[in-house]
């Protein structure tokens, strides 16, 4: 099967059909979750503290969904008209940019607390006009995300390069922005469940984070089993239950956005139909 970004640019590629087709996959939005809860982990965010994150490459709101849940306030970066115009539809709480990330991010100097992005770095590695040069595209984009990072900031990129030329050309455009950091690979020795993350800082030399599923304790627990237990032993509310919900609700009466009104029912779950 073709990579996506060998088809067509992005804002082609996921164009209405494809857009909604993305959402509605049971199956990609369980591994988006998944990637964005990784990707959180890996910023080693102060914990009960909400912060102001920058999602680049955000699509219909899948990840972004994440960063609300777990407290957080997120603004959207994204090419494709059809994907954010899913994400207004789903009622996200982040704020959204129609943006070419390869022209850099539009923001003020540190505005922003961390940054992630799921399956979307790979793009700036291909040239979709004559006028594209990926070496120059990464800079800017690694340049000026830098800039609106503030000088304690992490960002952190699930990705899928091509060989370890194409990986090697985005760390170094990275470094080069000044950044520190590397790629951590999660599960290295499974085909199916390997994932890249480019984890960056904005300062120190920082060790790397361990990567999942590289000993024996890692592998004989599930990366879904830890992080249900880390949820309950922060004592944060199981998604989709009853007190999840109440918080969510409050948070969106706080954003001046219509509510409907709590009852007993709130949270209930639902009897079968038949």
């Amino acid at each position: 099967m073709s990579r996506p970004e060998y088809l067509a640019p992005p804002e082609i590629f996921y164009n209405e059909e494809e857009a909604r087709k993305y959402t509605q996959n049971s199956r990609i939005m369980d591994i988006q979750v998944q990637m964005c809860e990784r990707a959180v982990e890996l910023l080693v965010l102060p914990e009960d503290s909400p912060c102001y994150l920058l999602d680049i490459g955000c699509g219909s709101g899948l990840s972004g969904s994440v960063l609300e849940d777990q407290g957080h306030f997120w603004v959207g970066l994204d090419i494709s008209e059809a994907m954010l115009g899913v994400a207004v539809e789903r009622e996200v709480e982040g704020d959204l940019t129609l943006s070419d990330m390869g022209q850099g991010c539009p923001f003020r100097a540190g505005t922003f607390d961390g940054a992630v992005s799921i399956s979307a770095l790979q793009w700036l590695c291909n040239a979709d006009k004559s006028c594209h040069k990926p070496v120059q595209r990464l800079y800017t984009f690694f340049s000026t995300l830098y800039a609106c990072l503030s000088r304690s900031a992490r960002a952190v990129f699930q990705f899928y390069p091509e060989n370890s030329d194409q990986m090697e050309l985005v760390t170094a455009q990275a470094m080069r922005a000044g950044f520190y950091g590397g790629v951590v690979v999660d599960y290295p020795n499974s085909t199916k469940a390997k994932k890249y993350f480019l984890v960056l800082m904005t300062g120190g030399s920082v060790p790397l984070p361990k990567a999942l599923g590289t000993d024996e304790d890692s592998q004989g627990i599930s990366h879904t089993a830890k992080r249900e237990r880390l949820k309950q032993q922060r004592g944060k509310s199981i998604k989709k239950g009853r007190n999840w919900i109440l918080e969510k609700k409050e948070r969106r009466r706080r954003q001046g956005k219509e509510v409907r009104q709590d009852s007993k029912y709130t949270g209930r779950k639902r009897r079968e139909k038949f």
